[in-house]
């Protein structure tokens, strides 16, 4: 039994890794955009609350069912091509919502930006499984999990000074170019497992605690013989919640500071910026969680479910209190609580995704889990929008919020009980739901 990396294989690791949170805070940075500069962007196209919160929600929508074919895209193309391809998308997609002129202008702009960013994190999924042995993967999936809040931790200052400088077109524009440099790097930077030629020794650490499989492709048969099991529903289910909660404070945390806080532009760019820092910290303690839990005897799908599950249930128990109390201090600190812990919750998710599944099928089911996700986070900015709109508070909207996450935890826990079979066959499959009956 293989025990420890090469230097080569730990050398890739790295370089892996790098990429992978580079590329996903360029990815939050470029989602962070609308929202930033949603009061500017109000002003110039003349648009009310409402009209911003189904604006946010385009993105969204596109992003949520791409994943569906961006999983079994990104097990059949590779990490590598599949990257360069979507990062390349996603930023075409942000230059052109600098050259907007109508909301449904911008609609368009944002639904090719999550066209691009569908096969993202699914793809890191499988670079989790492919260049990382089991006890380090929830590890490495804390480590690029982490850029989503990063981003968001960085895009509020770095926005809003790119908007404050040189306008709001302007910084939709300078995120682009810098994605489509990017974009480049990481094709000839980055290598798939078959383009670099390991030695058994090398494989065998990779491949440890995996079952062995003859076909490490995905077909379109085993695609879809993933929806009849209970795990992959529990997972849809448990991430609706984790980004329904996420996407709450992603798109609407600004307009709630200036809105319901009264905070500044600037203070909103400074104060606003403090939760998403807390998320990278909740991101990355996920990933060890979840490795320190499999050291330590727990079996890989209970070692993802229990810190999923808590972190979960808490954020929900925060978002209660910053939605009732009048301290600002109480509020931003409640905040900054949920996020560290609903990015936790997405760590240990998408740590789930690495072991839930056969290797070849890691993106689909890593993809299916988020199309449930961002439906619930397509759903977070236009519930919240009505709602503000309606009421002219957040409070309401967190508490709706408080309670899809409370849902979404007795879901993930109750479902998910085992992790699907290698060898799936169409007449007996192991955890369905039709047995589950």
């Amino acid at each position: 039994m293989a025990t420890a990396a090469s230097l080569r294989v730990r050398r890739v690791q790295t370089i892996s890794l790098v990429l992978l949170v580079t590329t996903g805070v360029v990815n939050y940075v470029d989602r962070a955009t609308l929202a930033v500069a949603s009061p500017l962007i109000r002003q110039d196209l003349g648009l009310s609350i409402p009209d911003m919160g189904l604006l946010l929600s385009a993105f969204l929508w596109a992003y949520a069912f791409a994943q569906l074919p961006a999983g079994a895209i990104a097990d059949r193309l590779g990490p590598r091509l599949t990257l360069t391809i979507g990062l390349s998308c996603w930023s075409l997609g942000q230059m052109l919502g600098g050259a907007v002129t109508s909301f449904w202008q911008f609609v368009g702009a944002r639904i090719v930006l999550g066209l691009g960013e569908a096969p993202h994190f699914p793809t890191c999924a499988r670079v989790s499984r492919d260049w990382f042995n089991i006890r380090q993967r929830g590890t490495a999936t804390g480590i690029w999990n982490c850029a989503s809040s990063l981003g968001t931790f960085l895009a509020l200052p770095l926005l809003t000074a790119l908007m404050v400088g040189l306008g709001w077109r302007a910084m939709f524009v300078i995120m682009g170019a810098a994605g489509l440099a990017l974009a480049g790097i990481v094709y000839l930077v980055f290598r798939n497992p078959p383009e670099v030629n390991l030695t058994p020794a090398e494989r065998a650490f990779l491949e440890e605690g995996d079952a062995p499989e003859a076909d490490r492709r995905v077909t379109w048969s085993a695609w879809k013989r993933l929806y009849r099991y209970r795990t992959s529903w529990g997972m849809i289910v448990g991430y609706f919640g984790c980004i329904y909660m996420t996407w709450l404070y992603t798109a609407w945390l600004p307009s709630y500071l200036e809105i319901e806080r009264h905070f500044t532009l600037q203070k909103t760019g400074i104060i606003g910026a403090i939760p998403f820092a807390f998320g990278v910290l909740g991101g990355i303690l996920g990933g060890r969680v979840v490795d320190l839990l499999v050291r330590r005897g727990v079996d890989p799908i209970r070692s993802r479910k229990i810190p999923m599950v808590s972190a979960l249930l808490a954020t929900a128990a925060f978002t209660v209190v910053a939605a009732l109390t009048p301290s600002d201090t109480l509020a931003m600190a409640c905040i900054s609580a949920s996020l560290f812990l609903v990015y936790i919750s997405s760590s240990a998710a998408w740590a789930m995704a690495s072991v839930a599944a056969p290797a070849n099928c890691t993106a689909s089911l890593g993809a299916m889990q988020n199309f449930g996700g961002y439906i619930g986070g397509a759903l977070a900015p236009t519930v919240t929008g009505f709602i503000v709109g309606g009421t002219g508070h957040f409070s309401m909207a967190f508490i709706t919020g408080a309670v899809i996450a409370l849902v979404a935890a007795i879901g993930y826990w109750t479902l998910i009980q085992e992790p699907i079979a290698a060898e799936a066959q169409a007449d007996h499959v192991v955890g369905s739901l039709t047995a589950a009956a």
